[in-house]
């Protein structure tokens, strides 16, 4: 699969609008996916198992996208063979009022991977940029002073993201976010879908359909952080996501793919620890059971 149909890097500003939200790019139908899925799987699962012994690295993955994009399916599906304690997931709702007393970028900071570790942020800092950029109410709660809180308020965010994000990346956080680009139409459908099943209805908001009227300030916002967050150390990848199968895949087939870029390899023992090791080993052999 050609990566370089969703990478954003920054050198040159994107329309969301020319990306088609049902394309599938190589992938010609849903069992070729799931082969490719299950494949993909696989390699992310020995490749953690790496990263973990050698406890070096950090992983965050960045999901957003509108409601019914299908963010809780690629956690689900993506790191379905990776051991829970290797990964963990932070859903960022409502800021609390103890995040509220403190900056915008305090809670994704607390929930950071430590090294040898997946960490999946389900929505996240962008919230910030994007929600309440549409809902410039949810700013007064955040209590700024009037100084900090003027016209260039979503450009400074902006900076400060792109310098807290290079500032992850040069600590050994490898930075992948991932906009699972949804077309409205299908989005219609999806909600219509949780409405007439039973097992769905749990999952039905009518918040979720108010915001939906919001939808073009949506996409302008999401392109607006997206071209001004994405960097060659931490791109944005617009994902297709009208067709599940698809993008589950792609994004599990992008993370395969970049932690191999980080030759990750099992820790070397020293002459130390390997003498150490050999007379653990003569003492074991020695038992008499």
């Amino acid at each position: 699969m050609e990566f370089e149909d969703f990478i954003v890097t920054g050198e040159r500003p994107i329309r969301l609008q020319d990306y088609n939200s049902a394309s599938t790019g190589s992938l010609q139908n849903k069992p070729q996916a799931l082969g490719r899925l299950e494949k993909a799987v696989e390699q992310l699962r020995k490749l953690q198992e790496i990263l973990w012994a050698q406890n070096s690295y950090g992983v965050l993955l960045v999901l957003q996208g509108m409601d019914t994009a299908g963010k809780d399916g690629v956690i689900k599906h993506v790191l379905s063979g990776i051991k829970p304690t290797a990964f963990q997931t932070t859903n960022f709702r409502a800021p609390s009022d103890e995040e509220l007393d403190h900056d915008f970028l305090w809670r994704a900071a607390r929930a950071l991977p430590e090294r040898g570790r997946i960490g999946v942020f389900n929505r996240s800092h962008y919230e910030e940029v994007l929600v309440v950029r549409v809902h410039p109410e949810l700013l007064l709660r955040q209590r700024l002073p009037r100084e900090c809180s003027g016209e260039d308020i979503w450009k400074q965010r902006f900076e400060d993201i792109r310098n807290w994000e290079q500032y992850l990346t040069r600590n050994g956080i490898v930075v992948l976010k991932f906009f699972l680009h949804i077309s409205r139409a299908e989005q219609k459908q999806r909600f219509l879908r949780r409405i007439r099943r039973p097992e769905k209805h749990w999952k039905f908001s009518l918040g979720d359909i108010r915001e939906r009227a919001h939808w073009e300030e949506y996409m302008r916002a999401y392109e607006d952080a997206i071209n001004n967050t994405a960097t060659a150390r931490a791109p944005w990848y617009v994902i297709p996501a009208d067709k599940k199968w698809s993008a589950r895949t792609t994004v599990a087939e992008i993370v395969a793919a970049r932690l191999k870029q980080l030759s990750p390899h099992y820790p070397i023992l020293d002459e130390g620890q390997m003498r150490d090791m050999l007379a653990a080993k003569q003492a074991l052999k020695s038992e008499k059971r």
